[in-house]
């Protein structure tokens, strides 16, 4: 179960979260490398920084952050940093094929995503603002400041955010079952179309299947 504190929906009445459990193969696919090169081509043309920060979930996630007391350009949303690194002529980090596909997702349906070992999380799930004494490591990052960014915690404590994930629940060669969060500060109303294709990705790259999804508001 995944559960939504009401502070975060005190102070962004829209936030909502998909969420999509499935069991899949971490292996070397090298279909996935036309898909990663045609992403990175399409956004480079079709934006530039300006237009990116434009982008109507990533501008009401930035909001978001702001009534939270973050800086949005300090702490940027997963998302947005996807689409400033492309948009710089820069491409996208290669990890395995179910990082790799939840990059592509990201940037498809504009909203951060986080692809997570789900063995290696605890009980439910609570999407909690952090606080100060919150210790938090990000994927190659080291120690995050998380203090009022949306946090993922599990019975063992935080394990992501709409920023950062961490190293207890990154994706590894050994994974076999994967929890997925799409995460909107719009509402509902794209995240059933947003499932669909985030299922249709990872069926066809990472040989996914038994899939169990809904939404969360």
């Amino acid at each position: 179960m995944v559960i939504i504190d009401q502070e975060i929906k005190l102070k962004s009445k829209n936030f909502a979260v998909a969420v999509i459990e499935f069991a899949a193969e971490v292996f070397a696919n090298p279909k996935i490398d036309d898909l990663i090169t045609s992403t990175e081509k399409e956004i480079a043309e079709k934006y530039d920084l300006a237009d990116c920060l434009q982008i109507p979930n990533i501008l009401s996630g930035r909001n978001a952050y702001k009534s939270y007391g973050k800086d949005p350009s300090r702490y940027r949303l997963a998302v947005e940093s996807l689409y400033r690194r492309l948009v710089k002529g820069n491409d996208l980090y290669r990890v395995n094929n179910l990082v790799d596909v939840g990059n592509v997702l990201s940037i498809k349906v504009q909203k951060s995503v986080a692809v997570l070992d789900r063995d290696k999380i605890i009980g439910d799930v609570f999407i909690r603002l952090g606080n100060d004494y919150d210790e938090y490591y990000g994927i190659g990052r080291g120690k995050l400041n998380v203090e009022k960014i949306p946090l993922y915690e599990d019975l063992k404590g935080p394990f992501g955010s709409t920023t950062s994930d961490t190293e207890r629940t990154m994706i590894t060669k050994n994974t076999k079952n994967c929890l997925v969060f799409i995460v909107s500060f719009n509402g509902v109303a794209q995240l059933e179309e947003d499932i669909k294709l985030a299922k249709n990705l990872f069926a066809d790259y990472c040989l996914a299947k038994n899939f169990k999804s809904y939404t969360v508001e």
